[in-house]
C-alpha cells in the first residue's frame, strides 16, 4: 500500500495540479486514519476498509473535539484516495460511496469597509523605501485586483503587462486568467520596481514580489502582512489574504458590478462560488431598495 500511497501523491501533483501543501495535507489525513485503524482494528490494510470502520473513526473524531468541518476535509481526503483506488483497480467499490456529509454551520466572512481600506491605503505610515512600498502595493493589488495569496507570490515579473494594463496570474489548476489593473497600481508598481532594481542579490528573479533579502514572499509572510496592518485599523477577528478577495468582490457587487463579471475576476469555476459574496450585499441591496421603491415614499 505504501507503492499505491507515493503513486496517489504523483496522482494529485501531477494529474490534478493540486498545490504541495493540499497534497500534504491529504496525505497527512490518510496517516491520521491509519494509524486509527491499527490502535482499533490492528489492521492497517486500506484497501479492506469498510464504512463501519470509518463510521467509527468519525465518531472518535467527534468525541474529541474536532468540528463537522474538519472531519469533512478529512473524509474528502480519504474519498479521494478510494476513488484513486477504485480508478487503479485496487478495489471494486469505495466504503464511501454512500457517505454523506457532516452537517456544519457557514462560516460568514466579513470584509472589509470601505473606510478601513482608506485608512490602511492612505492614512497609516509605511515604512520608507523598498519595504514600505512594497507593503502598501501588496495591500492594494489585493483589494483591487482579488487575488489569491498563492498567486500573489507566485505573480512573474514577465506577466506584468503595463502597456495593456494587465496582470497575468495562475490559478487553481494551473489555470491562467488575465486581470486588468487600475492607473493608481500601475503607479505603484513603477515606484516598487525602481526600489526592486536596487536589491544585489535576487536568488528567484523571475518573481515579481521579493523579500528584501532577494528570496521570493512565503505564505506565512504575507499572512502576517496583511494582520499588521489592518490591525491598525480593524477590530475583525479575521484579518487576511483571503479576506481581501471577499472585501474586493463585496464592494464591487456593492457598487453595481455584474456577478458574471466578478466570477471571472475571481477565476471561480462556477457561478455558485462567487453567489457566497452576495449575502454580503444584501444590507446594500436592501437600502436601495428601500429608497428607490415607489411604494416606500407613502
Amino acid at each position: 500500500m505504501e507503492d499505491f500511497k507515493d503513486r496517489f501523491r504523483d496522482y494529485l501533483l501531477l494529474e490534478k495540479n493540486y498545490s504541495t501543501h493540499t497534497v500534504t495535507a491529504y496525505l497527512n489525513d490518510i496517516a491520521f486514519f491509519e494509524s486509527f485503524l491499527s490502535a482499533q482494528y490492528d489492521d492497517t490494510d486500506m484497501a479492506a476498509v469498510n464504512y463501519n470502520q470509518i463510521r467509527s473513526w468519525i465518531v472518535s473524531l467527534s468525541d474529541d473535539g474536532i468540528s463537522n468541518a474538519s472531519i469533512n476535509r478529512k473524509i474528502s481526503s480519504l474519498k479521494s484516495f478510494y476513488k484513486f483506488l477504485l480508478k487503479t483497480k485496487q478495489i471494486d467499490s469505495s466504503p464511501l460511496l454512500k457517505h454523506k456529509a457532516l452537517k456544519s454551520p457557514k462560516k460568514i466572512q466579513i470584509p472589509f469597509s470601505e473606510k478601513e481600506l482608506d485608512m490602511v491605503l492612505n492614512q497609516i505610515t509605511y515604512k520608507e523605501g523598498f519595504e514600505g512600498i512594497r507593503d502598501r502595493l501588496i495591500v492594494d493589488l489585493f483589494y483591487t485586483t482579488g487575488i489569491r495569496r498563492t498567486e500573489l507570490i507566485n505573480l512573474k515579473a514577465q506577466n506584468i503587462d503595463l502597456s495593456n494594463h494587465t496582470i497575468k496570474v495562475l490559478g487553481k489548476r494551473n489555470k491562467e486568467r488575465i486581470i486588468p489593473i487600475l492607473p493608481i497600481i500601475e503607479e505603484q508598481i513603477k515606484k516598487y520596481l525602481s526600489e526592486r532594481a536596487q536589491i544585489e542579490d535576487i536568488k528567484e528573479p523571475e518573481y515579481f514580489f521579493q523579500m528584501l533579502n532577494g528570496v521570493k514572499l512565503n505564505d506565512s509572510f504575507v499572512y502576517r502582512l496583511i494582520n499588521y496592518y489592518f490591525s491598525n485599523v480593524s477590530e475583525k477577528v479575521k484579518k487576511s489574504p483571503h479576506i481581501l478577495r471577499h472585501t474586493f468582490a463585496t464592494h464591487l457587487l456593492n457598487n453595481g458590478a455584474d456577478i458574471n463579471s466578478v466570477k471571472e475576476l475571481l477565476g471561480h469555476s462556477s457561478l455558485a462560488s462567487t453567489q457566497v459574496y452576495t449575502h454580503n450585499s444584501l444590507a446594500e441591496l436592501q437600502k436601495v431598495y428601500q429608497n428607490a421603491h415607489p411604494r416606500n415614499k407613502k
